[in-house]
């Protein structure tokens, strides 16, 4: 799969995503409230947003007292995190996959990386990466598609496999094809494991009320199966 089919997609869609993500359901009322839960007070803590779209997540966590540095695959992305964000975070262009050379060993408290991870194939070297930028007991927040209902959306057949997917995006804007990976529950885990981290917290979220209002057929699908699957490691 072609990283340059990813990457042309979210520079497509990105001003509608960043006009979006305030109040789109699936972000703002599904993946943020746990994931927020989850990195819990942050006031005075180093924060690396990897992975950062056009900087929701920095805005908020910026307002809570927090030091964000954070990066994206998209330029487009990143020009929009800089202006949501009046340039108080330092943001950069950077590839997920990709050794974080701008980042020194142990600089930050915790690494959040949210809804991203299924974009690259091997996350053995990123979840590397996010063990040696932590500093030691910091946290590594993740939010990522759920391996159970990923396989039944895909209608795969290969379960036990990192399987290259693809579906369209429709809530953008125009009609966007997007590629990603799929992979079973033990390879979303083991990377984290065998890497540096212990498990601290798992969650299978359920929408919050906010999302009944807006998008009713689904808010009543995500009560009875999640979609997402929140995970909170601890650097050993």
């Amino acid at each position: 799969m072609s990283k340059e089919k990813i990457l042309a997609a979210y520079e497509t869609m990105a001003v509608s995503y960043n006009n979006l993500i305030d109040q789109k359901p699936h972000n703002a009322y599904y993946d943020r409230p746990t994931t927020l839960k989850l990195l819990g007070d942050v006031k005075g803590k180093k924060i690396l947003d990897a992975a950062c779209g056009p900087g929701k997540y920095a805005e908020i966590l910026l307002a809570k007292g927090a030091t964000v540095t954070g990066f994206d695959l998209s330029p487009s992305m990143i020009a929009l995190a800089k202006e949501r964000n009046k340039n108080q975070a330092n943001f950069f262009v950077h590839d997920l996959s990709a050794p974080f050379t701008r980042c020194e060993d142990a600089a930050f408290d915790v690494v959040l990386c949210a809804l991203a991870l299924h974009y690259v194939a091997d996350w053995n070297p990123v979840i590397k990466e996010f063990q040696r930028v932590l500093k030691p007991g910091g946290s590594l927040v993740i939010s990522i598609e759920h391996p159970f209902f990923e396989y039944n959306y895909f209608k795969s057949k290969k379960y036990f496999e990192v399987e290259a997917v693809s579906t369209t995006w429709r809530g953008f804007g125009k009609a966007i094809k997007m590629h990603s990976y799929r992979r079973p529950l033990e390879k979303c885990i083991r990377p984290l494991t065998e890497n540096g981290f212990y498990l601290d917290e798992l969650i299978e979220p359920k929408p919050v009320e906010e999302f009944k209002q807006l998008d009713p057929i689904h808010y009543k699908e995500l009560n009875k199966f999640p979609a997402f699957m929140h995970v909170r490691g601890i650097k050993k």
